[in-house]
C-alpha cells in the first residue's frame, strides 16, 4: 500500500477567501481521479469545538455521523465528496491544548517542561496523521484556519513546516490561497498583497508549492511570471480562481486550470482516469436553469448572518435542481412575526420552514408561522426547535393546553409537551453535552415522511436537549397531529407530521447536515416537490 499524501491548503491577505472551496473542489477531482481523498480542518480557536458559539460567531456549528460540533467547512467537504466526515476532520487549538495539559497532568511527560515545540506541534502533527493512518485514504487534505500571519496560527505553520521536512517533497505539500486585487483608480491587478502573505510564510520556514490567487479579473500570462518569480514557484503552479457564480462552478474552475494535475505531479502521483464530472455537470445544469420557482419562508433567528444556516439553503438548492426548480428563500426574522403583521409578512409564500435554534428570543414568531402554515394548508417543514413549535401550537391552538410550553422558554410551565431529556437533567456543561450524531428512527408505513424516504428504518443526525414529552402524545395523537418516527431503543418521538394537510412535518433531528450534490435529502425533495404543487394552485 503507497504511503498517505498530505496536502496543506493555508490563506494570506485575508480571511474567507474561500479555502473551504478550493480545498473541496480539488478533492472532488482527485476523488474523480480514482482516489480516495478526505479532508480536515484545523481551527485556530481555543474553544473545544464550535458547539458553543453563537452563530453570529461563526456560521452554522455542523454535526457529524459520530457526534462532533464542527466547523460549517465540514458540511461543504460532505456535500462535494458525498462522503462522511468525522471527530477527525476538525480539530481546535482548544483540543489540542486540552489534550497536552491532560497529558501533562497524567506524568506523561516524564517530569519534561512542556512546550509549544516540541509538545503542541507534535500534537497537532499526530491530529494532522490520525486520518492517513487508517489506510482508508489515498491523500489527506488539510485545511489551516485564519490567515498567515495571525499568532494564533503560527503552531499550525510550524507544524505543517516539520511534516514537509519529515515526510519529503513528494509526500507533503502547500497550496498557499491569497488575493489578487484589482484597484479600479489604477486600473490594474496587483501582486504586492500576495507577495507580502508569501514572504510572510517562508518567515514561518513554509514555502508554498503551488499558489491559488483569488480575483475578479483573468490573470494574463505576465502577472503570473511575475508572481511565480516573487513567489519561489514555477509559472504553471500559479492557479487562478476568479470569482464564480456559484461555489458549484469551483470543481469546473480548477479542472481547466489543471490544479488536480499540478498536484498529482508535485505528489508524483499518476492516474489514467480523467475526472468526469458529468453527474455534477447535469445537477448544475438544472440548477442554472430551472423551469420552475418557489418561494419558501425561512424563519429562523439569525438571519443577519445566513451562514448560520448553511446546510438548509444548500439542501434547498440540491432538493431544487432535482425538480429543476428554482427555491426562492424569503428571510423571516421570527422576532419581526406578531399577531398583528404574520398574515401579511407570510403572504404568498409556496412553503414555510421554521428553522432550529436556542433560547426564547423570537419563539413567539416561530409560533405563529406554524399557526400561518397549519390553517392555511401551506407546506411545513418544522427542524429541531422548529418540530418543537409545531407541538407547543398544536397545543395551544388546537387542544386548547393554553399554556402548553417547553421548559427550556418556561420552567415552570404548566403543560411542559417538551421537556428536558432524564439523560440532561443534572448536566451542568454546556459544551458536547446534548443527544449529538446519529440516531435511528423508525418510521410509520403510508405516512408523508415514509413515502419521502421510501424506508421504514433511517438514521439522521441530532443537536438538541429538549424532546416531545411522551405524557401528552396520546392526547395529541388523538387530536390528529401524530407521531410518526420514533427512535426504537429510547421510544423518543422523533417525526410528527399532521392528519388532514397537504405536507405538515416537523422533524427533531437535522436532515440538512446529510444534503449533498449527487444525495439530494429526500425529506428537501419532498418538501419542494409539495411546494411546487401548492405553487400551481
Amino acid at each position: 500500500m503507497q504511503n498517505t499524501k498530505y496536502v496543506f491548503v493555508t490563506g494570506g491577505v485575508t480571511s474567507s477567501l474561500g479555502k473551504g472551496i478550493i480545498a473541496a473542489s480539488l478533492a472532488k477531482l482527485l476523488q474523480q481521479r480514482g482516489f480516495s481523498v478526505t479532508i480536515q480542518k484545523l481551527d485556530p480557536y481555543i474553544n473545544i469545538d464550535p458547539g458553543t458559539l453563537n452563530p453570529y460567531e461563526h456560521g452554522e456549528c455542523y454535526v457529524t455521523d459520530d457526534g462532533a460540533e464542527t466547523d460549517l467547512d465540514l458540511g461543504h467537504y460532505e456535500r462535494f465528496l458525498n462522503i462522511p466526515t468525522s471527530q477527525a476532520n476538525n480539530v481546535t487549538t482548544g483540543r489540542i491544548y486540552q489534550s497536552v495539559i491532560d497529558k501533562e497532568r497524567k506524568g506523561e511527560f516524564l517530569g519534561k517542561t512542556v512546550q509549544v515545540i516540541p509538545h503542541i506541534t507534535d500534537e497537532i502533527k499526530h491530529r494532522i496523521q490520525i486520518l492517513g493512518e487508517t489506510g482508508d485514504y489515498d491523500i489527506v487534505i488539510t485545511e489551516i484556519g485564519g490567515t498567515v500571519g495571525d499568532i494564533e496560527s503560527l503552531p499550525y505553520v510550524e507544524s505543517v513546516r516539520q511534516m514537509l521536512w519529515e515526510k519529503g517533497e513528494e509526500n507533503a505539500i502547500v497550496i498557499h490561497l491569497t488575493l489578487v486585487p484589482f484597484l479600479a483608480a489604477a486600473g490594474e491587478l496587483k501582486t504586492k498583497p500576495t507577495q507580502h502573505s508569501v514572504k510572510m510564510l517562508m518567515q514561518s520556514g513554509v514555502s508554498p508549492d503551488i499558489l491559488v490567487c483569488r480575483t475578479e479579473h483573468q490573470i494574463s500570462d505576465d502577472i503570473k511570471r511575475k508572481l511565480a518569480l516573487f513567489c519561489n514557484v514555477k509559472k504553471e503552479d500559479v492557479i487562478q480562481s476568479i470569482d464564480a457564480e456559484t461555489i458549484y462552478d469551483v470543481p469546473n474552475l480548477m479542472l481547466e486550470e489543471g490544479l488536480d494535475e499540478v498536484v498529482l505531479k508535485k505528489l508524483q502521483l499518476s492516474s489514467p482516469i480523467k475526472p468526469s464530472l458529468e453527474i455534477w455537470n447535469d445537477f448544475l445544469r438544472k440548477h442554472k436553469n430551472p423551469k420552475h420557482e418557489v418561494e419558501i419562508a425561512l424563519i429562523g433567528k439569525y438571519i443577519e448572518l445566513q451562514d448560520s444556516y448553511k446546510s438548509i439553503t444548500e439542501a434547498f438548492i440540491h432538493a431544487g435542481s432535482s425538480h429543476e426548480t428554482k427555491v426562492k428563500v424569503r428571510w423571516v426574522h421570527s422576532e419581526s412575526l406578531t399577531p398583528k403583521n404574520y398574515e401579511k409578512k407570510l403572504k404568498g409564500v409556496n412553503g414555510i420552514l421554521v428553522a432550529p435554534g436556542f433560547g426564547d428570543r423570537g419563539i413567539d414568531g416561530k409560533i405563529k408561522a406554524v399557526q400561518y402554515a397549519r390553517e392555511n394548508n401551506i407546506p411545513f417543514l418544522g427542524i429541531c426547535l422548529g418540530m418543537q413549535m409545531a407541538v407547543i401550537e398544536f397545543s395551544k391552538n388546537v387542544l386548547g393546553l393554553k399554556d402548553a410550553f417547553s421548559t427550556e422558554m418556561k420552567k415552570d410551565a404548566l403543560n411542559p409537551v417538551i421537556n428536558l431529556m432524564e439523560s440532561q437533567e443534572n448536566v451542568t456543561n454546556k459544551g458536547g453535552t446534548m443527544r449529538l450524531g446519529a440516531w435511528d428512527c423508525k418510521l410509520s408505513k403510508g405516512t408523508k415522511v415514509y413515502n419521502a424516504y421510501k424506508s421504514e428504518l433511517i438514521s439522521e443526525r441530532h443537536r438538541h436537549r429538549y424532546e416531545f414529552n411522551n405524557e401528552y402524545k396520546d392526547q395529541i395523537e388523538a387530536a390528529g397531529l401524530k407521531a410518526t418516527g420514533i427512535n426504537p431503543k429510547a421510544n423518543l418521538v422523533e417525526v410528527v407530521e399532521l392528519e388532514n394537510h397537504p405536507w405538515f412535518v416537523g422533524v427533531q433531528y437535522h436532515p440538512e447536515y446529510k444534503s449533498t450534490v449527487l444525495k439530494p435529502h429526500p425529506l428537501f425533495v419532498d418538501f419542494i416537490k409539495a411546494a411546487l404543487k401548492y405553487s400551481k394552485k
